[in-house]
């Protein structure tokens, strides 16, 4: 088994508590794991990455080469594209579909959901929407996470420990409303294929 993942997005919309649950879950599944953080800017706003290696095997580097990721979760949709030359030819591009406006220049909407729209194994879908319908509009990193966990090659309740164990501190209600979006993201990706 071998899972190389890009998270893409932008500061503050929770792309390493991605990175720290499925990490979390992937050493509990006594797997492998090498990852590396880059922030373009160090303040909310900035695009941020996070390469995560997951294998059986060992794992040399912690960086992915263009071409080499088997999947790509975004949390914002310019992020996916940025990050798209890193998707193997048969990779998946998990992305939700709202825009965060974090530049002057952004790209014209219409045309870069086109663009994302054209990407062969594709999920998109508007996952702010999901997380304010399930009452956790905050929770919308987790939505994303539940969308892609089909293709993690982790159990899903390792990825369900790995939300106690980084939430946990925060108490129960944070922990149960992290669980419920993940589910609701699990489903609406689902939706998305069917």
């Amino acid at each position: 088994m071998k899972k190389d993942i890009i998270l893409a997005g932008v500061g503050g919309q929770g792309i390493l508590s991605i990175a720290a649950i499925i990490g979390q879950a992937a050493i509990e599944s006594g797997l492998n794991l090498k990852q590396a953080e880059v922030h373009g800017m160090s303040q909310r706003g900035g695009d941020v990455q996070s390469h995560l290696r997951i294998s059986d095997q060992e794992i040399f580097s912690d960086l992915i080469p263009q071409g080499g990721a088997d999947l790509i979760i975004s949390v914002e949709p310019m992020e996916a594209l940025r990050y798209k030359p890193y998707l193997v030819g048969n990779g998946w591009l998990i992305t939700n579909t709202v825009t965060f406006k974090n530049i002057p220049n952004y790209p014209n909407e219409e045309k870069l959901l086109q663009d994302v729209k054209a990407i062969k194994n594709l999920i998109a879908f508007d996952a702010n929407k999901v997380a304010k319908d399930i009452g956790a509009a905050r929770s919308m990193n987790m939505v994303m996470l539940g969308a892609a966990s089909a293709y993690l090659d982790i159990p899903y309740e390792k990825l369900e420990n790995g939300i106690r164990t980084i939430f946990g501190r925060k108490g129960e209600e944070i922990v149960q409303a992290n669980l419920k979006a993940m589910k609701a993201g699990r489903y609406a990706a689902e939706e998305c294929l069917s």
